[in-house]
């Protein structure tokens, strides 16, 4: 494994970030894995040197937190050793505070986070949507308050428009806050949008990228076809990323793959090592079901593509309509 800076920060993560959204309750999302299940992939991750991982309060309703919470208490001997990353925003009840990003719903999700993690702190604290609804000094005088109780080291954000980031960050620049140090966003060989405005910014103010869905869940590896075809529990079950990309999007699919034959090499590794290769990509968040999943994703990290290849791999690229934030 190799490992690099977040961003301009000094934290050290490591090149893959292992998603925890797969792992959780099954009644609540059909294909995720409980906890004897993750337990072996994790394992395996820890052994292979991962130390980032990435969870959200929302995801199996808490589940995927307690999940994620014991098994790295399990598998590191020390807090230090890993790095751990949630976010706050999506509903966690049915009152009308459950929600958005309210200094009453940071305050309170971020104690919620801790307990289900069974930790002190977190290392990365993310907004997981921009909320209209709340005043941008409101969410972002809470998060400097989550970071000066050491509730959280750094913070971070997910999908949204630049300039949104642009004036959650010049709030914080303004008022002497904590700025995100990271951007974890929609990003991957079929969806390309982020590097008109979000990429050129972030790499510009030093703010990590962490890009989400990096295999276009599984449009990239196979497990979606054209037509709607879907091979696998995850994308028949998967309404959101039903949302996310078209059959034009097979032109990519398709240079992929003549790229992964001719390389002898899994697509997943030739997608994921392009992505680590562009610019400000600090870690792509990779979910894994299988061992399998997880190896491909850590021998991405030593794949170099060419030019040539990376030419040919971007060619079939066609401009998309804003998804994954609206």
């Amino acid at each position: 494994m190799k490992y690099t800076r977040l961003g301009s920060t000094g934290l050290k993560v490591s090149r893959i970030c292992l998603g925890m959204m797969s792992y959780g309750d099954p009644d609540v999302r059909a294909w995720a894995l409980r906890e004897d299940e993750a337990e072996p992939i994790v394992r395996r991750a820890v052994d292979a040197g991962i130390t980032f991982f990435d969870t959200a309060d929302t995801y199996s309703n808490g589940a995927s937190e307690e999940i994620t919470g014991r098994l790295l208490g399990r598998l590191f001997p020390n807090r230090d050793d890993y790095v751990l990353a949630t976010k706050v925003f999506n509903p966690m009840g049915k009152g009308p505070n459950d929600r958005g990003l309210s200094r009453k719903h940071i305050m309170s999700g971020i104690d919620a986070s801790l307990r289900r993690l069974g930790t002190d702190y977190v290392d990365l604290y993310q907004i997981h949507r921009f909320d209209p609804e709340t005043p941008v000094e409101e969410t972002m005088e809470a998060l400097h308050d989550v970071v000066r109780a050491g509730k959280a080291r750094y913070i971070g954000a997910s999908s949204m428009y630049a300039w949104q980031f642009a004036r959650m960050q010049y709030t914080a620049d303004l008022r002497g806050w904590t700025r995100f140090v990271s951007m974890q966003d929609h990003y991957n060989l079929v969806y390309r949008e982020e590097e008109r405005e979000m990429i050129p910014f972030c790499v510009d103010q030093g703010v990590g990228i962490i890009p989400w869905s990096p295999l276009a869940r599984g449009l990239l590896t196979g497990t979606r076809g054209p037509g709607g075809e879907k091979r696998t529990l995850r994308a028949q079950t998967d309404e959101f990323g039903d949302t996310l990309y078209t059959d034009e999007d097979f032109a990519v699919v398709d240079a992929l793959n003549a790229v992964a034959q001719e390389r002898g090499l899994p697509p997943a590794q030739i997608a994921l090592a392009w992505l680590l290769s562009r610019p400000g990509v600090t870690a792509p968040i990779v979910g894994a079901t299988k061992v399998k999943h997880l190896e491909d994703a850590v021998a991405a990290v030593d794949v170099s593509l060419s030019a040539e290849e990376i030419k040919r791999l971007e060619a079939p690229y066609r401009p998309h309509p804003i998804r994954g934030h609206q």
